[in-house]
């Protein structure tokens, strides 16, 4: 089978029972150093860095399938199960979910990645409506979560959208200074933990499409203290073109270095002009396996930020329940 026809069938077969709910073969290396820059193809999960967390969705219903004798089902879906996916901790208590990743990632000497999502008046009250109830409540939450981090090796990737909102009007002007205070807080209390990296999302280059756009607002927001910016989280947009978009704007940043979501991006966004293209659109595929050795000397790694397979949201049939942010392409 071909990877695209392997990677659609995958993500068929996440989408029905977990919507419901909701290289070279080397040793692991450790914490997340330096990017390389070498031109190495995406490593496969065994010699990523990053934490594969055994009780994830995909690798429980792995288990289901290979109980029920479905063997053929377990083995395509374990393209999924057997990569390292973010963790989005829960907006009531991060502690939880944190410490069992950190120690599960320490004991196998890698890296835990997580999203910090809850920023008050979050998705503008709309598909991933939430978060914190006011500016304390964000603190005391992003205190908790930093603290649960402890000395372990993470990567944050902070508030998906939560920028691009703001610019493109979603997010009323009367909240806009509060939000930039926070994150600018948020990234100051993340980088106090002293094995975390933290990338500030800057959208996709298929919403805010002109990287002089993003500067201030990333800058006011704090980007500066962050160890770089985000590109592409829950969205489709392909590899290529976040490396002509990202250096760009690395470059008015000063070099700030980016990551970005591979997970859904294998054959790009939904073609044609189509209301809520960025809503769990049919025929996506899987991208680039998470890695830090993207052959690139800014982008320090390709990540599955979105859970493949999880939920937009109710459109197209999906379930109230998902699983990250439903980033915009417009």
């Amino acid at each position: 089978m071909s990877r695209r026809t392997v990677t659609a069938v995958a993500l068929v077969l996440v989408s029905a029972p977990l919507l419901a709910g909701c290289g070279e073969d080397e040793s692991p290396k450790g914490p997340v150093g330096p990017p390389s820059t070498r031109g190495e193809a995406a490593a496969p999960a065994s010699g990523a860095p990053f934490w594969v967390d055994p009780e994830s969705d995909a690798a429980k219903q792995v288990r289901r399938y290979e109980a029920q004798g479905r063997t053929e089902d377990a083995r395509v879906l374990k393209r999924i199960a057997d990569q390292p996916v973010a963790d989005w901790p829960a907006g009531d208590d991060p502690v939880p979910e944190i410490t069992r990743a950190v120690r599960g990632a320490a004991a196998q000497n890698r890296t835990a990645v997580f999203v910090a999502y809850n920023i008050p008046h979050r998705d503008c009250g709309m598909y991933s409506a939430g978060g914190s109830h006011d500016a304390q409540a964000y603190r005391n939450w992003i205190e908790s979560f930093a603290t649960a981090l402890g000395d372990s090796s993470a990567i944050v990737v902070l508030e998906p959208d939560a920028v691009p909102h703001m610019m493109d009007g979603c997010t009323p002007a009367q909240y806009h200074d509060e939000r930039y205070q926070l994150l600018t807080e948020a990234i100051e209390r993340l980088k106090r933990q002293p094995r975390t990296r933290v990338y500030l999302d800057g959208g996709n280059p298929a919403w805010i499409d002109d990287p002089g756009k993003l500067v201030e607002p990333l800058r006011r927001a704090g980007v500066a203290r962050a160890d770089g910016f985000s590109l592409n989280v829950s969205n489709f947009q392909t590899n290529d073109i976040a490396r002509g978009f990202g250096p760009n704007l690395s470059g008015l940043l000063g070099g700030t270095h980016f990551t970005v979501d591979t997970s859904r991006n294998g054959d790009g966004p939904l073609p044609g002009d189509r209301e809520e293209s960025w809503c769990n659109p049919p025929g996506r595929a899987l991208g680039v396996p998470p890695t830090d050795r993207t052959g690139d000397g800014l982008v320090d790694a390709y990540l599955w930020i979105k859970r493949p397979g999880d939920s937009d949201g109710q459109c197209r049939g999906g379930p109230a329940g998902y699983g990250g942010a439903p980033s915009r392409t417009a």
